[in-house]
Order: C-alpha cells, then sequence, then structure tokens
C-alpha cells in the first residue's frame, strides 16, 4: 500500500504531456499541475497506474500514462526475542515480515523458525511457519510490515532428528509439543522408494525415568505416522534389504551375467538355455574389431599391423570350461555355504542329465573360462605361428602335446635357405618372466650404485674433497642414466633352442610341447658379422667360414680403452660366449664366428668408482641381458 513519502514518476503524452515527480503527501494524495489531487491512500502500489490514468481520463482523452516508483519510503521495524542480530531496522515500505528476516539474520540456534510473530500496538498482527515457506514455498502468512512493527523470535518448542532413509536427513524443529510423525516427515520430502516402511526406530530420551534412553521399533502405517514426537526424539527410517528373495544370478564366463527370477522346478538348462548364451562380451567386441578402421587422407587403412593381425588369430572367444562350474548356495537357516559342482557340457547336452542339477531360490551358478582356472595341458587350445624359411608359414592349431618338429612339419618343412642355428623361438609367458626378473635386476643396480656413491661421499676428505665431490656426482649421474636406459629395454620372451652350427635338419629342434601363442621364427642364413664396441670402426663384415674373433677384432682394429679380456660373443642362436668359465687356457678370441653372430668390446675402467662397481656387478652384463632375451641391437643402445 502506498504512504506518504512515497515517491511516483508519472510521464504521460497524447492529448496532455506530462513529465512529473510526484510524492504522497501525509494525507496520501498526490498533486499533478493541470490534473489537480489524486488521492492515493490504501492504494496498492500495483495499482497505482491505473488510479491515476482514470484521473486524468476524466478530464482528457487519448492520453497514455505510465507510472513508475522512485525513492520509496522506509520504515522502521524491531527484532526481538531469539534473534541472531536483535535490533531495529530500517527497511522498505514494502517490505514483509520474510525479507525483514533475511535482513535481520532470522533465528539463533535456540529460536523458533516455525512460530514467527509480527506484533503491533501490543497485539500479534500474525505469526509464520518459515518451513512451510523453505520446504513448500508457502507464503500466505507473509504479512506486510508497518512502521513501528515488532518482529518476535520466541523459543523452539523442541527438536528432534530424521536418520536413515529418508530424503533430507537432518535435525528438524517441532512446530507444537504433539506433531506427528506424518507431519515432519512430509516437511523431509517424505522416503525414498528403497526406505523400508515396516521398520522405524524411535529412540527417546525420558530424564524422569531411571533408565533415560528407550528405544520402540514400530512400522510406518496408519497408526505409526500418527505417532506425536518430543524433543530430542530419533527417528531412524531402514533400508529396505538388497536380497532378492525369489531370484537366481548366473555370472562369469557369460554373455550377460543376468538376474533371473526363480521358478518352482527350475534347473541349469533353464538359466543357461544355449551354448551360445557363453559367448562372452569381450569376445564379441574382439571379433568386431576385426573390421575397425580408421580414415586417413580420406582412405580407409586398416588399424592393425601384419604382427597384431597374426597375433590375434585364434584368440577371437574365450573358450569356456566345460568340465567344471558351480553352483554357490547359502542355508539361510544355518547361513552355511555349500559349493555344488557340475559338468556344464553335460547339462547342457541333455536335458535328463545328471548334470542338470535343479536350483533353488537365491543360487548363484557361476561358469568359467579356460583362462580363469587352468585346465589339463590336453584340453588348452594351443596356437603356434611360424615364420621365416618354412613352406607355408602361417598360424596353427596345434593338438596337445605337439612340438617344435610337429609345427615345422604342418608348415611344409624347412626350405633350403633355413639357418637353423640362427632359430627364434618366443613365449608368452616367458616374456613376462623375464620383465618381472629384468626390473629386479635394474632395481638391484640402482641400490647398488646408490650405497657406492654413499661410502665414496663418506671417505672424502681434505683439500680436494669439493673436487672429489664434483668426481662422484658425475659418475652417480652417468649410473643412473645407464640404469634408466635399462629401464627401457623390454624383455622379448626369446628361449634360446641351444642348437649347434652344425645342426641344419629341424629333427635337431627340441622335443618342446607347444604353448598356446607360441611363436618360432626359422631365418635365413645372413652373410654378415655384427662389430660395435671399443673398436676403431663399428661395422657389419661379411662372415668367412672358419674365421675367429681374433681375427674379426684385428680387421675392425681395438681402441686402446678397450677390455680385451671382457670381450663376448652374442650368438645367433641366442647364447652368450665369453672368456667366463671357458677355463684359464680358453679364450673367446680363438672362438670361430658364425654367421648374425655379433661381437661385443665392452670399454676397460681402471679406477674404481661407484659407476665401475655397478658396471661389475654386471661384468657379465651380456649373459644377464641375453636371458632376459635382449638382442645385441638393444644392448648397444644401452651403452651410447
Amino acid at each position: 500500500m502506498l504512504g506518504a513519502g512515497d515517491e511516483l514518476l508519472i510521464r504521460a503524452w497524447g492529448s496532455l504531456d506530462v513529465d512529473y515527480r510526484a510524492v504522497v503527501d501525509r494525507n496520501g494524495a498526490i498533486s499533478i499541475p493541470t490534473i489537480g489531487n489524486i488521492n492515493l491512500a490504501g492504494v496498492k502500489a500495483s495499482d497505482a497506474e491505473a488510479v491515476i490514468r482514470s484521473s486524468i481520463a476524466k478530464l482528457y482523452r487519448d492520453v497514455t500514462v505510465n507510472v513508475s516508483f522512485g525513492r520509496l519510503r522506509a520504515i522502521t521495524v524491531y527484532v526481538v526475542g531469539q534473534a541472531r542480530k536483535p535490533g531495529s531496522y530500517t527497511v522498505s515500505g514494502f517490505s514483509t515480515l520474510v525479507t525483514a528476516l533475511l535482513v535481520s539474520g532470522g533465528p539463533n540456534a535456540a529460536g523458533s523458525m516455525r512460530n514467527v510473530q509480527v506484533k503491533r500496538n501490543g497485539k500479534v498482527q500474525g505469526s509464520l511457519d518459515l518451513y512451510a515457506f523453505i520446504a513448500k514455498g508457502d507464503k500466505s502468512s507473509d504479512i506486510k510490515l508497518q512502521d513501528g512493527d515488532t518482529i518476535f523470535i520466541p523459543a523452539a518448542v523442541g527438536h528432534i532428528a530424521l536418520t536413515g532413509k529418508v530424503n533430507t536427513p537432518a535435525i528438524f524443529e517441532l512446530k507444537t509439543a504433539n506433531e506427528s510423525i506424518s507431519s515432519v516427515l512430509d516437511l523431509a520430502g517424505g522416503m525414498p522408494v528403497v526406505a523400508d516402511p515396516r521398520r522405524a526406530f524411535l529412540e527417546r530420551l525420558d530424564p524422569s525415568k531411571s533408565q533415560p534412553r528407550t528405544v520402540e521399533e514400530f512400522a510406518l502405517n496408519g497408526a505409526g505416522l500418527a505417532k506425536t514426537l518430543k524433543n530430542g526424539d530419533l527417528l531412524t527410517v531402514t533400508a529396505i534389504t538388497p536380497d532378492f528373495a525369489n531370484a537366481v544370478t548366473l555370472r562369469g564366463n557369460v554373455n550377460q551375467a543376468l538376474r533371473v527370477p526363480f521358478k518352482s522346478g527350475m534347473r541349469i538348462r533353464d538359466l543357461i538355455p544355449n551354448r551360445e548364451s557363453l559367448i562372452t562380451r569381450a569376445s564379441v567386441q574382439r571379433q568386431n574389431d576385426i573390421l575397425l578402421q580408421q580414415t586417413v587422407d580420406g582412405q580407409d587403412e586398416k588399424k592393425e599391423n601384419a604382427s597384431s593381425l597374426s597375433a590375434r588369430i585364434g584368440n577371437l572367444f574365450d573358450d569356456v570350461n566345460w568340465d567344471y562350474a558351480v553352483i554357490e548356495r547359502i542355508d539361510r537357516a544355518t547361513l552355511n555355504v555349500s559349493l555344488i559342482p557340475f559338468n556344464l557340457g553335460r547339462a547342457l547336452d541333455t536335458a535328463n542329465a545328471e548334470d542338470n542339477l535343479q536350483l533353488q531360490a537365491g543360487d548363484a551358478v557361476t561358469v568359467f573360462s579356460q583362462n580363469d582356472i587352468r585346465v589339463p595341458v590336453a584340453k588348452r587350445k594351443v596356437y603356434a605361428r611360424i615364420e621365416g624359411e618354412v613352406n607355408v608359414p602361417g598360424v596353427y592349431q596345434m593338438a596337445p602335446g605337439e612340438t617344435l618338429q610337429s609345427l615345422v612339419a604342418k608348415a611344409g618343412g624347412a626350405t633350403s635357405n633355413a639357418y637353423l642355428f640362427g632359430t627364434e623361438f618366443y613365449r608368452d609367458k616367458v616374456r613376462a618372466e623375464q620383465q618381472v626378473n629384468l626390473e629386479k635386476t635394474v632395481r638391484r643396480l640402482e641400490s647398488q650404485l646408490r650405497t657406492e656413491s654413499a661410502k665414496a661421499a663418506a671417505n672424502q676428505s681434505g683439500a680436494d674433497a669439493q673436487l672429489a665431490a664434483l668426481k662422484v656426482k658425475s659418475e652417480q649421474e652417468s649410473g643412473m642414466q645407464a640404469l634408466a636406459r635399462m629401464r627401457e629395454l623390454k624383455a622379448t620372451g626369446r628361449v634360446s633352442l641351444d642348437l649347434s652350427a652344425s645342426d641344419e635338419n629341424t629333427d635337431k629342434l627340441p622335443q618342446l610341447k607347444l604353448e598356446n601363442g607360441d611363436q618360432l621364427i626359422i631365418p635365413s642364413r645372413p652373410d654378415f658379422v655384427h662389430i660395435f664396441g671399443a673398436v676403431n670402426q663399428e661395422s657389419s663384415v661379411i662372415w668367412r667360414k672358419g674365421t675367429t674373433v681374433e681375427k674379426y677384432l684385428a680387421n675392425a682394429g681395438v681402441t686402446s680403452e678397450a677390455d680385451l679380456e671382457g670381450i663376448f660373443v652374442l650368438r645367433a642362436n641366442g647364447t652368450v660366449l665369453s672368456s667366463t668359465g671357458r677355463g684359464w687356457f680358453s679364450s673367446v678370441s680363438s672362438a670361430e664366428v658364425m654367421p648374425g653372430d655379433s661381437i661385443v668390446v665392452p670399454e676397460r675402467l681402471n679406477k674404481e668408482t661407484a659407476y665401475k662397481s655397478v658396471i661389475n656387478g654386471l661384468k657379465d652384463w651380456a649373459q644377464i641381458l641375453s636371458g632376459f632375451g635382449i638382442s645385441a641391437a638393444a644392448i648397444k643402445s644401452l651403452r651410447q
């Protein structure tokens, strides 16, 4: 309602032009030149324009009127009682109880939010339940304030707490001493669908009793919701248990893990209708990935290269363990869990089979793949790859127990260019073991380097200590760089077949039983021998029959830093030839070099340093690295 001191901005055009700023006087009227007085006492602000337009229309026709508000009068109200910031506040003349509470900070911790009163001339003009406004948006009790009004915030009647499965767990204020559970739950937004209305617990305090604390259990039905709450009550609503009373679960190596309804007389074949339902999603994904393509410059290009493509053959589907599946069953009376194994293949083949077991509600049936539980060798699938100098290279399915000779025979035998001495054999399981051991070796050498560096630093003294410290630091950095290069090496999984240079028949291959993923490469005879290390010219030279290591090094020329006692040869067959272990009168220099061999001449280290200590730990590093299937090229990169 407009009152004295309110300012209105009046504009009119048409047959009359008005641009006037009017202020409501004490009598509730405004005065406009050429129009006269217009009484606005008791008029709402929203109706002011209509009243002024009507007054002007009595004198003039075809006039458009627009009324807006300028400065509005201010009023003073008082906030008392259990207020957060009691005192007097100057607010707009259009303010209501809610806006005044927001300005003053509202009730304090002990104040009531549910019975805020407005007193005018000693009488209560109205009260406001802020819960109704906050929870439901109900402002019907929000009254307009007048100058001199007193906002009184009484103390709260009491508080209760809601916990558990309610939409808004919190501490709530009671409006009256006999408020029901239903009304408080309504303010809390009710209960979610997972709440269990059959079980609620009410904890209550009664200081007048010898045992003040009690707890009561009841259902939130009509009678339960009508229960009245008292100050200090704690109401807990429980959740529905996730247990399924009528379900049977299928999981493991299946297309989709399911929870299906139990039916009387249900058996394994009812849960697993056919073998096709045991094709896993991972298997289907691998099958689909075969055709995945990427676009490069407008052209479709296959993602997989030749190596990854051949590695995928035979590994599209996860083989199911048909001999063993299990039912996990719980006895609800004793809570004892029992495992009931059965033959999955027989259960799916025949409806009357003994293994087509009858199920019970709550059973969990688990299907395994051959990777989940390793089956005997005779039942595993074996796909082996053979490449190089054979008549028909490819990927072949091998029967359990077949050997390398069987693989070569399936590939049509070796060609006339086959270099059996350089045959390479790789196995995934060996590669994983080699990688683990390689990482252990690097960690051991790193620890040794730090220990030796610490010892060297502790022994420094005298005027040259600073120079010695810089030297030790430089040596340590060199050692760490060598270890960093070693960390980048990856095990290949190569297994040395220990073939002799004179072996030219595939019958000399060891009787090694094949495993899934094995790879056999029979190269052609190379024409070169590789020399690198502390030589004048690292190169690959033409192999000549009967030529020794000494002769090749004489042609390449060793440097003055060469460690002649540490020379070793990486054989094409994956073995290492070094002076270590060859006896007092034997030297690697007199050994005959075979095609594809690599001669390595390490540098000599004369000074006892921390770095040299680590290198001494790798005095026979070639044997160690060859045990991890590391090639000569990798050792060369390690030295650089």
